[in-house]
């Protein structure tokens, strides 16, 4: 363990014991010691060319007694973190006083001093340890705001010039002994973004990371940054860090820093800091608050539970530092939540997707593939109705949008860059995530480098191979991006169920196992295909697409899925109600599978109960591939829409006009039409014997339609949101009536009542129909409005001594803004009933999450035809104590009933008890290799690997859909395709003859034993004399139902104690020698074409190389198939004896273990293939495995494991535990150190 790796682990051990102590300003105190001009200069920049006086960090070299004085000064008063002089000491700010060269010195210095104050306070105070903070503050630049007010799209800093000066001064910070660095300060989260992937880059070269801590900072009181995200907003775009805190900083003191404060408790798995102002400044630009009320506010933190890290930050100074760390003294830490399973992604404000939530509407409109109109604009560079577009999309309901600038006529890396940057400008647009949409890494990565908030990368995919994949996953992640991951691999695009599963289920692993995603980040497109196109083949591709969803979130927990839903209907271009009622169909039934989110026009969604007869039938048939002559029936409706001039008329009578008036009034909210509302109302109005019938009766009704078909996938967002119109114009036509009927009824209100949406949230159809209800029925009501922030909710409640408190919100964080209101109800000693309303709320969402914060009572109203009952029972003491004890009996059972079962693991011990074995009847019997010993495959023939092709995947790198050869005949694109195969023969052609690429390859055949359950070890000889190699295992731990076995990968090879000699192999191969001379040549020739070709050919000749290895060591070399014969479809589809798993995959984790398998066969040597530092392989077009013979081999999911197994694991490798736990890290069932 190196100094600085011990040091950053003792510092995450002592934070989870006890509140740690940050130090307070450093400008206040030198502004105290009032340094002049020639302070600041020094002896050694006596004659700088421009002034320096106020850059505060220079004092570190000119001055480093006044600094070290400070930090004396806060470690006296108890500190146990000392903030580095360093909040200006980039190059960025350093310009500014003509010293941008300094920056690493500058902060070198700044962390030796600090590091010398933490020396000199042990050795005279004892040997309690503190800690250095590697202080990086947040450059004078914003990277998401243009300076120039008439060029929104201008920028006066790039992400990667905020990389390389963060760069810098990390390094600098670590050089100098920093034990872990703080990004602070922040007030753009894309300025913090470049300050987090700088640090990622450097602990690559670390053996162990060095910590980050994150603290942004809030404008004022609307709890916003100042580049406008919220605080979720802003945690969701940062957390990939995985800091060691997360908290606020300046700008704000405690008080109005509280309320923040708590939402970032709830929200972070990560410890949390605050370092508020001395209050806010005077008139004098001073701060006033004193060391003991601000010590109090903070002590207030600590009770409730919601800090790790507290100091000061502008208006501090060491007697405030005194005085908080005395109020802290005896209170426990926060001790951080589980992360919840949910994609948790964001714009200005945050959009997280849970197992709960409904499905996601993404944008299609901004992408210049599915839209002319759009491709036209960006072409014609009118970026206002370009923006108009996406601005439109939301409106109609979209959640995130789907930017796409994929256009041979445009340069889409500038193009994507000028857009998103554009976007950033629009508040009304940028506040939804962005999916950054392009085939070209580049692109991708150029929207990243804009992006403030965390999107969606579409699209990876394995179709160049497994390190390519990895290597654009990491990077994503490193931007703190999800990724949409298409079901695509080296093979080409899945379309088949067997092969979306399967890749899927490849693309799942290296995702969470080798990249380290969190599952909730991966979100899987299964590859939507048009059905009815007239191809038998394709009539299966709707349901498969649906099966593979639901297969998806059976078996790959918490990862997400979508589709590009238009694709479905593509036969049946320019029929846009055969389009429209195919998607609606197709949706109803994937959102029912699972689907979570689709890439659609939300304006042009249909709603599914509306489908008319025959038609919807007719689309189920072919969606569900229900009966083979489906498309030709769907096809003859077609033909008849040809000819109608309204084509829906052709299955449809628009006959509703004729129906009595309630059944008009659902019609009308069903469909959205507010054509005739006010006629409809009125007639309705006159009928009834009081106007609010009318509401209570058919308006009701129909809302409860809505909400009927909303919730079973029948209906999408959009429809609701037309619904929601219809219904707000029907009840602001009745208030008047309702108004004059209560006047002339002299009715009086004694109850008083609050209403409010709660911040955040914009909706207020619920609220006001409760509103009219209740207004109707005796109360007197006060509305808040929407976008209410709790402090207003709660003063407007004490202030007007409200009787009840009615929360509504629509939108999922809603619900975490109602959860903060009981508690701040809680904490001022309210005794308020509280009514929770709204689309996301729930009964159990209240019983679990809400009431238990309040003591209090919190009841959850379904609907405004429940508001009145629950009001008059709570307000009439008759009934309240009666109404209580039976809710919170019903509460309580709701609790215990939602207890989350965990995920039980058994014992090593048990597990082995419960190893496969092979059956009695049929007993493995091991098979000698005919040609035992390692071989070298040196200048493999490429003749012989292009008789291996697929070539499928390789049309569809050129984004051509189909099959090969059947491509070639295709009417639309087979001349080209035809061309390009041609082009692609030629190339392999001169790559031959010119030798241009070489495939060298090893395998080897060894005699083998397994031992001590899941080790492997590898013989000198057949005999097994002498051990050569061990390679070491893990067996699942997961509890299955009784009699299933707990796999490991040593349970496929004869156990020792058999007595019996088995055999196992290993294999390395590569076709990618020479492609990195032949690209670059290519390139300097600007020659993109060929350069896409050789790439392409490549990674086809490489996945052939293994195919062909493989298939010659099972019948030529081990010889155990020697009479195997099967199509090249079986072959695709693994249909043979014996499993090749490679070690980072899932049955087998531990990518170390590739070291074993390389010193084995000696592989670097023998082929030019090495690992990296971290077992990667190189070149990229290179693949290694073992090979198992077993008839009964198979892959399977490692999964959780307990601690007992890396204990175990430890031993048997000869390693820490703590490095098993890093190695094994995914796959820990426990956490480290508890």
């Amino acid at each position: 363990m190196t100094v600085e790796g011990g040091r950053s682990r003792l510092l995450k051990e002592m934070i989870q014991h006890r509140i740690l102590i940050l130090d307070g300003a450093m400008g206040t105190m030198i502004q105290k010691q009032n340094p002049g001009e020639a302070d600041f200069r020094g002896e050694r920049f006596r004659n700088h060319r421009v002034d320096l006086k106020g850059n505060n960090d220079l004092l570190s070299l000119t001055q480093p007694e006044i600094i070290l004085s400070i930090h004396a000064a806060y470690l006296e008063a108890g500190a146990d973190l000392i903030s580095t002089n360093t909040f200006n000491s980039n190059a960025v700010a350093l310009a500014d006083y003509d010293m941008a060269e300094l920056a690493y010195e500058f902060n070198r210095q700044g962390a030796q001093l600090a590091r010398e104050a933490c020396r000199r306070h042990e050795s005279t105070h004892g040997q309690q340890p503190h800690f250095v903070v590697g202080i990086l503050g947040p450059t004078n630049r914003t990277a998401s705001i243009s300076p120039d007010v008439n060029n929104p799209g201008f920028r006066n800093i790039s992400f990667a010039e905020l990389k390389r000066a963060y760069a810098d001064a990390v390094r600098g910070l670590i050089d100098g002994g920093a034990d872990v660095l703080m990004v602070e300060t922040i007030f753009d989260a894309l300025n913090a973004k470049a300050a987090i992937m700088a640090i990622m880059e450097f602990n690559d070269q670390r053996p162990e990371p060095i910590p980050i801590m994150i603290s942004g900072t809030l404008t004022d009181g609307s709890g916003r940054t100042l580049t406008g995200q919220t605080v979720e907003a802003f945690w969701n775009s940062v957390a990939h860090a995985e800091p060691l805190s997360m908290g606020f900083n300046c700008a704000l003191g405690a008080d109005q820093l509280r309320g923040h404060i708590q939402e970032l408790s709830g929200l972070c798995e990560t410890f949390i800091s605050v370092h508020p102002n001395a209050g806010l400044p005077n008139e004098m630009g001073g701060y006033d608050e004193t060391p003991e009320s601000m010590a109090a506010k903070i002590h207030e933190f600590g009770k409730e539970g919601w800090v790790n890290i507290v100091g000061g930050c502008c208006g501090t100074t060491p007697d405030h530092i005194r005085a908080i760390a005395h109020a802290m003294a005896e209170i426990p830490p926060r001790t951080p939540p589980v992360r919840k399973p949910q994609c948790r992604l964001s714009g200005l404000e945050a959009f997280n997707i849970t197992p709960g939530s409904l499905f996601v509407n993404v944008g299609e409109r901004t992408n210049v593939a599915g839209s002319r109109r759009f491709a036209r604009l960006v072409r014609e560079e009118a970026f206002e109705p370009a923006l108009a577009i996406a601005r439109q999309q939301i409106d109609d309901g979209a959640s995130l949008i789907d930017i796409n600038m994929d256009d041979p006529m445009l340069d889409p890396r500038e193009a994507m860059t000028r857009f998103v940057n554009l976007v950033a400008a629009e508040p009304d647009i940028s506040r939804v995530p962005i999916m950054l949409d392009s085939s070209n890494w580049e692109v991708l990565e150029a929207g990243l480098q804009c992006l403030q908030g965390k999107g969606i990368v579409n699209s990876i995919s394995l179709k160049e191979g497994e390190e390519p994949f990895l290597r654009q996953a990491l990077l994503a992640r490193r931007h703190g991006a999800a990724v949409l991951v298409m079901a695509f691999d080296e093979q080409g695009q899945a379309d088949t169920r067997a092969r979306r599963r399967a890749i899927c289920q490849r693309a799942y692993d290296l995702l969470v196992h080798r990249a380290g995603f969190f599952p909730g980040d991966i979100i899987f497109d299964p590859n939507v295909f048009a059905v009815a196109t007239g191809i038998e083949e394709h009539n299966g591709h709707a349901l498969d697409f649906i099966d593979t969803v639901a297969w998806i979130k059976a078996n790959l927990p918490g990862a997400l899925t979508s589709g590009g839903i238009s694709n479905v209907s593509f036969s049946f271009r320019g029929f846009e109600p055969i389009r429209e009622a195919m998607h609606a169909v197709f949706l109803y039934h994937a959102i029912r599978a699972g689907l979570d989110m689709g890439i659609v026009n939300p304006g042009q969604l249909t709603v599914y109960e509306t489908i008319p007869e025959p038609l919807n039938s007719l689309v189920e048939a072919v969606i569900l591939n229900q009966d083979p002559q489906a498309t030709d029936r769907l096809l003859a409706v077609a033909d008849r829409f040809r000819q109608a001039h309204d084509p829906r008329e052709a299955v449809q009578e628009t006959q509703w006009r004729r129906e009595p008036v309630a059944q008009r009034l659902m019609h009308a909210m069903v469909k959205g039409i507010t054509d005739f509302i006010e006629t409809d109302v009125e007639e309705a109005r006159c009928a009834a014997n009081h106007p609010l019938e009318v509401v209570e009766g058919p308006l009701m009704a129909g809302m409860s339609r809505v909400g009927e078909l909303f919730g079973s996938g029948r209906m999408f967002l959009p429809q609701v949101v037309k619904s929601a119109r219809v219904m707000k114009k029907a009840v602001a036509f009745l208030v008047p009536h309702i108004e004059a009927a209560q006047k002339r009824h002299q009715e009086t209100r004694q109850n008083r009542i609050l209403l409010a949406t709660v911040k955040g949230d914009v909706h207020d159809i619920g609220k006001n129909i409760v509103k009219v209800v209740l207004q109707c029925n005796h109360f007197e009501v006060i509305d808040l409005g929407v976008m209410v922030p709790m402090e207003t909710i709660l003063d407007a409640a004490q202030e007007h001594q409200v009787g009840l408190i009615g929360l509504s919100g629509l939108i999922t964080p809603s619900l975490e803004h109602m959860v903060r209101i009981a508690q701040e109800m809680e904490r001022r000693g309210l005794a308020i009933p509280l009514l929770i309303g709204g689309a996301t709320t729930s009964p159990v969402h209240t019983a679990v999450r809400i009431a238990p914060g309040y003591s209090g009572v919190t009841v959850h109203v379904k609907d405004a035809s429940r508001a009145v009952g629950v009001a008059s029972d709570l307000l009439n003491p008759a009934s309240r104590d009666s109404f209580v004890q039976t809710l919170n009996v019903e509460q309580e059972r709701l609790r215990q009933r939602h207890q989350q079962r965990k995920t039980s693991l058994v014992s090593l011990d048990q597990a082995r008890n419960t190893r496969f074995l092979p059956d009695a009847a049929s007993p493995y019997l091991p098979f000698t290799p005919n040609t035992p010993g390692i071989h070298i495959l040196e200048h493999m023939n490429l003749a012989t690997l292009r008789e291996w092709i697929d070539w499928s995947p390789f049309f569809h790198v050129w984004q051509m859909k189909g099959h090969y050869p059947e491509l070639l005949q295709h009417p639309d694109s087979g001349q080209e395709a035809a061309r390009l195969y041609k082009d692609a023969q030629t190339w392999l052609d001169r790559i031959e003859r010119e030798h241009l690429l070489t495939a060298k390859g090893i395998f080897g055949l060894f005699p083998a034993n397994a031992l001590n359950s899941e080790d492997v070890v590898i013989y000198d000889t057949p005999e097994g004399k002498g051990i050569r190699s061990v390679f070491h295992f893990l067996r699942q731990q997961e509890e299955k139902p009784a009699g299933k076995p707990y796999y490991s990968l040593a349970d496929f090879v004869m156990p020792q104690s058999s007595g019996r000699i088995d055999w196992m192999g290993g294999f390395a191969v590569t076709a990618g020698l020479g492609l990195d001379a032949l690209v670059a040549k290519l390139e300097g020739q600007k020659d993109d074409y060929a350069t896409i070709m050789v790439k392409a050919l490549a990674d086809r000749l490489t996945e052939a190389f293994a195919e062909w290895l493989h298939s010659e060591v099972r019948r030529r070399h081990w010889g155990y198939a020697a009479g195997e014969q099967i199509s090249h479809q079986e072959l695709l589809a693994e249909a043979y004896q014996g499993i090749r798993p490679a070690p980072g995959y899932p049955s087998c984790p531990d990518h170390s273990e590739k070291i074993t398998l390389f010193n084995l066969l000696n592989v670097t040597p023998a082929t030019g293939i090495r690992l990296t530092e971290s077992q990667a392989m190189i070149p990229q077009a290179a693949v290694c495995g073992y090979l198992f013979a077993h008839p009964r081999g198979r892959y399977f999911h490692l999964g959780r494991i307990k601690e007992d197994q890396v204990i175990d694991y430890a031993g048997r490798k000869g390693i820490t535990v703590a490095e098993a736990e890093r190695l094994l890290a995914p796959n820990l069932g426990y956490e480290p150190g508890s």
